[in-house]
């Protein structure tokens, strides 16, 4: 599993060390990035809502386990109204969404989720 310093680390920091183990642990199994946060110009944020970008939909998906990811630093990181919304619409569905506070908490979850999965 990852491992993270005593210092807290950005989000950003957390997504990429969880989907480096991700990627390392689960060969061919594919994770993606919804690029659907961050700062922008507002001409760029108009272009992505345009083309269909969400506000609050999940960070990482998981086609074959149908597994969103919603990744937040170990510490301070808060769910948003919209990202709540969006977690009750796809767990609706039939999905599965995890809320990884930083990259070990994330791995942790993901390996409760497969372990439930396989019973």
């Amino acid at each position: 599993m990852p491992t993270t310093s005593t210092t807290s680390r950005s989000e950003s920091d957390e997504q990429i060390g969880f989907v480096n183990w991700f990627e390392g642990a689960f060969t061919g199994v594919r994770i993606f990035h919804i690029p659907n946060g961050g700062h922008r110009a507002i001409s760029v944020a108009k272009k992505l809502k345009a083309e269909g970008v969400k506000a609050g939909v999940p960070d990482l998906y998981v086609p074959a386990w149908k597994l969103w990811i919603e990744m937040k630093r170990t510490k301070g990181g808060r769910l948003s109204a919209e990202q709540k919304e969006w977690i009750a619409y796809l767990t609706g569905l039939g999905d599965s969404v995890i809320v990884g506070n930083g990259a070990t908490d994330a791995s942790r979850q993901v390996l409760a989720f497969l372990k439930v999965r396989r019973e």
